[in-house]
């Protein structure tokens, strides 16, 4: 069973920074996609950051040039770095692993940025 825990969420004003972290207890971390995903209530769940196994990343355009993922094999752990935050980027940040036909997610941690 694949646990994934997020953590560095907050409240923060705009223009600032947050980082998340998402741990994942997974022997397939190395050669899994990570992916950030957030969710605004009564929303659709959207895409925000991914990267692939070998590093390559790609980004929604409301978090170009904003935001940065990235991963740490060692650790197990992928990243989140949000700089220049905005209200609209309020939401449940939930990570994801993808490998094929497996797929998890963590439970989320709450991001709120006031104007």
């Amino acid at each position: 069973q694949v646990q994934l825990v997020e953590s560095g969420g907050g409240l923060v004003q705009a223009g600032g920074s947050l980082r998340l972290s998402c741990a994942a207890s997974a022997s397939i971390f190395s050669i899994s996609d990570m992916r950030w995903y957030r969710q605004v209530p009564g929303k659709q769940r959207e895409l925000v950051a991914a990267i692939t196994s070998r590093g390559t990343t790609n980004y929604a355009d409301s978090v170009k040039g904003r935001f940065t993922i990235s991963r740490d094999n060692a650790k197990n752990t992928v990243y989140l770095q949000m700089n220049s935050l905005k209200p609209e980027d309020t939401a449940v940040y939930y990570c994801n692993l993808y490998l094929g036909i497996r797929d998890y997610w963590g439970r989320g941690t709450q991001v709120t940025v006031s104007s």
